[in-house]
C-alpha cells in the first residue's frame, strides 16, 4: 500500500497522513494514532529518501561516544541505547551509532554539515559538559540523558540522584551506621557529584562528617568496586556500609567483603544503584542486594520520545523531566554489629 492507496482508506488527505505519520506538533493525538494504526495494519513503510525529501528530516537520531572509552561493551549503555533504538523503530525512525576517535566535537560537526541524523542524544555528561553548547551552536537539536551545570536551555531526562543517594544514606543512617562509604564514579560527571551530594547532605542532616577517605571514585567495573572495598577496608576504621554507585561495582565490592571474612547482611551492609539490568537480579544475589532502582531502559525509550519531539519542532526548555527513584529494601542491608 502507498501513500495515497492509505489516505483514501483512512479518509485523510495525504498531507495529513505524511505529517501524523513523521511526527509533526499540528496532528491530533486522536488522528495520529488512527494513522498509526492503519500504518501498522497494512505494513505501510514510507519511502525514506521521499519522506526525507518530504520533512527535511533524515529519520534518524544520533549517538556519539569516545572510541577510547567503548561505551558499546558498557551493559548499562547498550540498555539505554536499546530501548533508545526500541522507541525509535515504533516510529520508523533508525539510531545512527558514531565513534569519535579522538575528535569528538569533530564528529558532531560532520553530522551537523551533512544532517544525516534529526537529533543528537548526549550520555554521561560533565558536569560543565561543552557538547551543548558545541550542538546549538551548530543549529543541532538534542536531548541529554542526564544534566550538567549550564544556563543553556536543553531537553534533557535524568533522576533524582541526589534524593536516591540521599535516602539511601538515610536508611543506613536510621539503622545506626555511622561510617558509610560511597564508592562512586568520577565527580566529573554530574550524577556522580549529585550521589556524592545526597550522600553528604544525609550526613550533615545527622551533625556526622562526610571524611575523605570514605568517598572514592573510579569508573563503575566490579574490578574497580573490588579494589576501592578493599582500600575502605583497610582503614583503621572501616566502614560498616558501603553505598555503591552500580551493581557493577556492588558485585566487587562483595566479592572483597568474602576476601576479608566479611558476611553481607550480618558484618557489613551494601546499598547499590539497579539500573534494572536483565543480566543481573539484584534480589537474586546472596543476600538479596537493597538498591536504588531506576530502568535505564525506560529512561532510552523516553529520552527517544524527547528527541523526536524535539525535533518536531518542541521547545526544548520545556521538555525536562527528573524522575524519582525507588529504593527497595533487601537483606544486604541490616544495623551494625554492636
Amino acid at each position: 500500500m502507498n501513500l495515497k492507496e492509505l489516505s483514501e482508506h483512512l479518509g485523510l488527505s495525504q498531507t495529513t497522513v505524511s505529517r501524523a505519520l513523521n511526527g509533526f506538533p499540528e496532528v491530533g493525538e486522536a488522528t495520529r494514532q488512527r494513522v498509526l494504526e492503519a500504518a501498522e495494519q497494512f505494513q505501510y513503510r514510507p519511502n525514506a529518501s521521499a519522506r526525507k525529501l518530504a520533512t527535511g528530516r533524515a529519520g534518524a537520531i544520533g549517538i556519539v561516544f569516545s572510541a577510547e572509552r567503548n561505551m558499546l561493551l558498557d551493559p548499562i549503555f547498550t540498555d539505554f541505547l536499546a530501548g533508545v533504538a526500541s522507541q525509535c523503530s515504533l516510529a520508523d525512525n533508525d539510531v545512527l551509532v558514531s565513534s569519535a576517535h579522538g575528535d569528538e566535537a569533530g564528529t558532531y560537526r560532520r553530522l551537523a554539515r551533512i544532517r544525516s541524523v534529526d537529533a543528537v542524544v548526549l550520555s554521561s555528561p560533565t558536569v560543565d559538559d561543552p557538547r551543548i553548547a558545541l550542538l546549538q551552536r551548530l543549529g543541532m537539536p538534542l536531548v541529554v540523558h542526564g544534566r550538567c551545570l549550564t544556563n543553556l536551555p536543553y531537553a534533557h531526562l535524568d533522576i533524582d540522584n541526589e534524593a536516591a543517594f540521599f535516602q539511601a544514606t538515610t536508611l543506613l543512617l536510621d539503622l545506626g551506621h555511622r561510617s558509610i562509604g560511597l564508592i562512586n564514579e568520577s565527580l566529573n560527571y554530574t550524577f556522580a557529584m549529585h550521589r556524592s551530594e545526597g550522600w553528604r547532605k544525609a550526613l550533615g542532616e545527622r551533625g556526622l562528617p562526610a571524611p575523605p577517605e570514605l568517598e572514592c571514585s573510579a569508573r563503575m567495573t566490579e574490578e574497580n568496586g573490588y579494589r576501592l572495598a578493599r582500600n575502605l577496608f583497610d582503614l583503621p576504621t572501616p566502614p560498616t556500609a558501603l553505598l555503591c554507585s552500580s551493581i557493577f561495582a556492588a558485585l566487587g565490592a562483595m566479592r572483597a567483603a568474602r576476601d576479608t571474612g566479611r558476611i553481607i547482611g550480618k558484618d557489613l551492609s551494601i546499598i547499590a544503584h539497579d539500573d534494572g539490568l536483565d543480566a543481573i537480579r539484584p534480589e537474586t544475589l546472596t543476600p538479596p542486594l537493597t538498591t536504588t532502582f531506576s530502568s535505564i531502559h525506560a529512561a532510552g525509550m523516553r529520552v527517544a520520545e524527547i528527541a523526536m519531539a524535539v525535533t518536531s519542532g518542541a521547545d526544548p526548555a520545556t521538555l525536562t523531566e527528573i524522575w524519582p527513584v525507588d529504593l527497595v529494601f533487601r537483606g544486604s542491608t541490616v544495623p551494625p554489629v554492636s
